[in-house]
């Protein structure tokens, strides 16, 4: 019988072959341990990426695959630190970018901005979205990054040159709006560096691992860069807009106010306070009544101080005085929540400090009813006349602090530094620097937006509560003038039992006139209007130089 196995000698050893020749499978866990494989000499971290097979058998240099997944630059340790620095400096500024989220409702110790309104959280979101990008498309680096980084970086830089430069912008950003820009603009170049350095490595690894740099480009890796270069040149307009509107602050901060700012709160913030007129004596030289005006929505400047200038030209006052709530005009923003409590406090301590006593009439127009309500039973000696304009009533508070309307409030100032409106504005319409601080535009500015955020959160809470506090607090016997727009009592009947409501506020009402053509809180806008308020302001100006024995009879 043939035997199906011969045996072949070797060098004095026998193998089993198998019919054909060949030798038996036998590659078994016990035969690889007792023939381990011999490493070649050079064998190092890089060239253990290739084939152990390969290296113990190649007589020639023999390579990986371009599309083999071990030709990555992250095999460099250099790689591999930019991008763990690069995943420890995003969640570095996720957190600056909570808490810069949360200063705006909650302002922490030090953290407010006392006149930029948004621009430290700008700052901030846009190194998140630049940071987000660079781990994002970490491992397909490109020119096109590289240069829209760079100019990034260098706009950035330019931004924060202005913020130093310019005293008023530096004040009005602090150390906390200083710290985002320059820790934006230094995220910027070090999204370049690691740009060009994976853009390196890459090289690197194709040369060692293929034996030739790889210029070609998968589709993938195509539709990589063309995404990561739109978002890339997004950020490119999105800082030329924020410069823009730097310069557009840096020529406001060139407008001089006609009063004084003083700061208030700890010297937390600044405010302006104007007065127009010397102070005037009686006979028996106790001094006369400054008219103290708090404007509605928008500055006291713009709408309301015409009127009140007209009346003291024709002789009906001798003195008036207004100021500008935190965030409005010329004064800074005051740290968040801000209620009309304590906006009325940092009017009493402005004028302390101006050396304002009194006596006041207060004169106040929409929203700026309930700021001079509260304040009139905070100095309930100093206030000899009150006079409502469309004053708002408290109890329709809530239309201010509706949330939708916060959070366009809120949504407007986040993107208020790109100035789109302010720009287009200056550029298309021939707005002026007057327009912007304390004109028909200054809506648009972030700061102003900034009030309003903060008036529609405490509105229906704090104000409201301090106002009915003070309704109770009021003085009775203080002289009352209520004047109301027809149009809007017609429009709005709610707001017309409101009116009726706010005449009872003293017990001391010298008239309630409605002007039936003026519009919505802006009575001052017709002849009609203009009339009626300089008479009833002249009356209780009249009605406050009386001495007390004449006012009891």
């Amino acid at each position: 019988m043939v035997s199906l196995w011969g045996t072949k000698k070797n060098g004095g050893d026998e193998q089993e072959q198998d019919e054909d020749g060949q030798r038996p499978n036998t590659s078994s866990s016990s035969t690889r341990s007792r023939d381990p494989p011999r490493q070649s000499e050079d064998t190092n971290e890089r060239s253990s990426l290739l084939p152990q097979q390969q290296q113990r058998q190649r007589r020639g240099p023999e390579y990986l695959s371009p599309d083999d997944p071990a030709v990555s630059p992250y095999n460099l340790w250099s790689v591999r630190f930019l991008r763990a620095f690069e995943l420890i400096f995003l969640v570095i500024t996720f957190l600056w970018w909570v808490l810069l989220l949360v200063s705006i409702f909650v302002s922490p110790p030090k953290f407010n901005s006392r006149g930029s309104g948004f621009f430290d959280f700008a700052f901030t979101t846009l190194t998140v979205g630049n940071l987000l990008v660079g781990l994002i498309f970490f491992a397909v680096p490109s020119s096109a990054m590289s240069i829209l980084s760079m100019a990034t970086s260098v706009l950035l830089l330019i931004d924060m040159i202005i913020i130093l430069a310019v005293p008023q912008i530096r004040v009005e950003e602090g150390w906390v709006g200083i710290a985002s820009v320059v820790w934006a603009a230094l995220i910027g170049f070090y999204n370049v560096l690691t740009n060009r350095t994976v853009k390196w490595g890459k090289a690197e690894e194709e040369e060692r691992l293929t034996g030739r740099q790889e210029t070609r480009r998968t589709l993938k890796e195509w539709l990589a860069i063309m995404v990561a270069t739109v978002i890339m040149v997004v950020f490119v307009i999105i800082v030329v807009l924020m410069t823009g509107t730097l310069v557009l602050r840096s020529r406001d901060a060139t407008v001089q106010p006609m009063g004084e700012k003083f700061l208030v709160d700890g010297d937390k913030y600044a405010v302006h306070v104007a007065c127009v007129g010397d102070q005037t004596y009686n006979e028996d030289g106790s001094p006369k009544p400054t008219v103290l005006l708090e404007g509605g929505y928008m500055p006291v400047e713009h709408t309301f101080e015409d009127w009140v200038y007209d009346a003291r030209q024709n002789g009906t006052i001798d003195r008036y005085c207004w100021w500008d709530r935190p965030g409005i005009a010329f004064s800074e923003n005051a740290p968040s929540p801000h209620s009309g409590g304590m906006a009325a406090n940092a009017l009493s301590e402005a004028l302390a400090i101006k050396g304002e006593e009194g006596p006041f009439i207060l004169v106040g127009a929409g929203i700026g009813g309930i700021y001079s309500r509260i304040f009139s039973a905070r100095n309930v000696r100093n206030i000899v006349g009150i006079m409502q304009i469309d004053a708002l009533h408290e109890d329709l508070l809530h239309r201010v602090s509706n949330p939708g309307h916060g959070f366009i409030l809120w949504g407007r100032g986040v993107i208020s530094p790109l100035g789109l409106d302010r720009l287009a504005g200056t550029l298309f319409k021939g707005r002026k620097k007057e327009d912007r601080v304390y004109g028909k535009t200054s809506y648009q500015g972030g700061k102003f937006i900034k009030n309003k955020l903060q008036e529609n959160l405490v509105a229906d809470s704090l104000t409201k509560s301090e106002v009915h506090s003070a309704r109770n607090i009021q003085q009775p016997d203080v002289p009352l003038v209520v004047i109301s727009s027809g149009r809007h009592m017609k429009t709005d009947s709610e707001w017309e039992k409101k009116q009726e409501d706010l005449t009872k506020i003293t017990d001391n009402l010298l008239a309630w006139e409605v002007v039936g053509k003026a519009p919505s809180e802006e009575v001052w806008r017709v002849k009609e209007g203009r009339d009626a308020l300089e008479h009833w302001l002249g009356k209780l100006y009249n009605y406050g130089m009386k001495p007390k024995s004449q006012e009891q009879e």
